[in-house]
C-alpha cells in the first residue's frame, strides 16, 4: 500500500510474510497464491506491498537461477503484489516447531550472514517495482548478547563495512539504492536504539546502514519513543525501515489472574523476552516462562513481553498491548513535515503462537486478521494526514 506524505514523498506500507512458513522458492510462490493475494483482495486493493522473507534455500535458488528470479517478479506482478523491503533477520527454520535462540544464527561475526544479506540486497534490487529506486533489508542487531566478545565485534564491524561497499557498487550497477537496517531486540548485543549508536558510528557506513525501529521491541525495553528517535537524529543515524508491532503488557504482574493470563502466552516456539523497570534500571528474563514461573523478575511494576500481538486485537483484560507506543512512534516517524522513514511493515509473525482459542483456524481467518491489521495501520496513517494512493 502506498501513501502520499504531505511533503510529496511516497510512504510504503506492507505486511511481513515471515508469518507464513516457507523455506524454498516453491513455498514462497505458494505464499503469494494462498495468503498474500487473498489479503490484497480483502483490502479491495489493486496493489499490496509485502515485506518478503526469503530463507537461505529460497535466496540461493533465486541468486543462482536468473529465470527463477524473473519468474518470481512476474508472479508478484500477476498477483498484484510489490516488494520494497525484505526481512533478512531469520536465516532459516523460522517455521520450525521450536525457533527460540536459533533465530540469531548466523550472526554478523559469521561470514554466512554477510553472504546471505548481500544476496538479499541483490535480489531486492531486481524485485523492486519499476518506479521505485530504494529498497530496504532489515537484519539482526549484530548478535545475541552471549558469546559475542571483542573479536566477534571486530568481525561484525568489518562485515558491515564490506556490506556497505557492496551496496555502493550495487547502486552503481543497477541504479537501485538498497539500505540495511539493524533491528534492536531485547537480549541482543544491540537491545535498544541507544545501543545501536556506538556500533553504527564505528562502522561509519553513512546512509547505507541504519536502524529498523520495531515498535514491539521498543516498547518491551520501555524505551520512550521521543527520546529514542531524538538520540538517533542527534547521532545522524538513519531509520530506513520501521516495523509496526505491539508487545504484550501486564500492568499488575503480581496478581494471580495476571500471571495466569500471561502463562497462556508462554509457548515453546518463539523467544518472548520479558522486561520490567525498577529503581536500579531495566530487569528482564530471556523468556516469558521464566518470568511467570517464579521470582526471576520483580513484579512491583508493569511487565512487557516480546510477543507480537495482533494490532487490531489486543488480549483480553487483565492484559493489554502496547499499541499506544506504536501510535506515538508512528506519529513521530511520519507525522512531521517530512517522514523519518518511508518503509513501514506490519510484522505479526506470532498468529499461530497465540493461545489456542485466539489462533486462526484456517487460511481464511488468517487472511482476515492480517487485512484487519493493515486496515488499522492504514487508518493511523490517514489520520496523520497521509493520503492513500491507488
Amino acid at each position: 500500500m502506498r501513501f502520499r506524505h504531505p511533503d510529496g514523498s511516497t510512504v510504503h506500507l506492507s505486511y511481513c510474510t515471515n508469518v507464513h512458513p516457507a523455506e524454498t522458492l516453491d513455498g514462497v510462490l505458494a505464499q503469494l497464491r494462498d495468503h498474500s493475494e487473498p489479503v490484497r483482495r480483502r483490502l479491495g486493493r489493486d496493489r499490496l506491498g509485502i515485506g518478503l522473507w526469503l530463507a537461505r534455500d529460497a535466496a540461493h535458488t533465486l541468486i543462482n537461477d536468473p529465470a527463477a528470479l524473473r519468474g518470481l517478479r512476474l508472479e508478484l506482478d500477476r498477483r498484484g503484489l510489490e516488494v520494497v523491503t525484505l526481512n533478512g533477520f531469520p536465516y532459516e527454520g523460522f517455521g520450525a516447531d521450536e525457533v527460540k535462540y536459533r533465530v540469531y544464527k548466523p550472526d554478523w561475526a559469521d561470514p554466512e550472514r554477510l553472504a546471505h544479506t548481500t544476496d538479499l540486497a541483490r535480489l531486492l534490487a531486481a524485485l523492486l517495482p519499476d518506479d521505485v529506486t530504494e529498497g530496504t533489508v532489515s537484519t539482526l542487531p549484530l548478535a545475541w548478547r552471549t558469546a559475542f566478545d571483542e573479536r566477534s565485534a571486530r568481525m561484525a564491524r568489518t562485515a558491515l563495512t564490506t556490506l556497505a561497499e557492496r551496496l555502493d557498487a550495487l547502486e552503481e550497477l543497477t541504479g537501485r539504492s538498497i539500505r540495511i537496517a539493524l533491528e534492536p531486540e531485547p537480549g541482543c548485543t544491540v537491545e535498544t536504539t541507544a545501543d545501536a549508536i556506538g556500533p553504527l558510528t564505528d562502522i561509519g557506513a553513512g546512509h547505507r546502514i541504519g536502524i529498523c525501529v520495531d515498535t514491539c521491541h521498543l516498547a518491551t525495553s520501555f524505551e520512550d519513543p521521543q527520546t529514542a528517535l531524538a538520540q538517533l537524529a542527534a547521532a545522524g543515524i538513519t531509520i530506513p525501515k520501521a516495523q509496526l508491532s505491539a508487545a504484550l503488557h501486564a500492568e499488575h504482574p503480581h496478581l494471580p489472574d495476571v500471571r495466569e493470563a500471561l502463562a497462556a502466552f508462554a509457548e515453546p516456539r518463539f523467544l518472548h523476552q520479558t522486561r520490567t523497570r525498577t529503581a536500579a534500571g531495566l530487569r528482564g528474563t530471556d523468556d516469558l516462562a521464566e518470568a511467570v514461573g517464579g521470582g526471576a523478575l520483580p513484579d512491583g511494576a508493569p511487565w512487557r513481553a516480546h510477543f507480537h500481538v495482533p494490532l487490531h486485537a489486543p488480549p483480553a483484560p487483565p492484559l493489554t498491548s502496547t499499541l499506544p507506543v506504536l501510535q506515538d512512534t508512528l506519529t513521530r516517524l511520519v507525522g512531521g513535515p517530512a517522514p523519518r522513514t518511508r518503509h513501514l511493515e506490519v510484522e505479526t509473525y506470532t498468529w499461530q503462537a497465540l493461545p489456542p482459542e485466539l489462533r486462526p483456524r484456517n487460511r481464511t481467518q488468517l487472511a482476515d486478521g492480517i487485512a484487519a491489521e493493515l486496515t488499522l495501520a492504514r487508518d493511523l496513517l490517514t489520520d496523520l494526514g497521509l493520503k492513500e494512493l491507488p
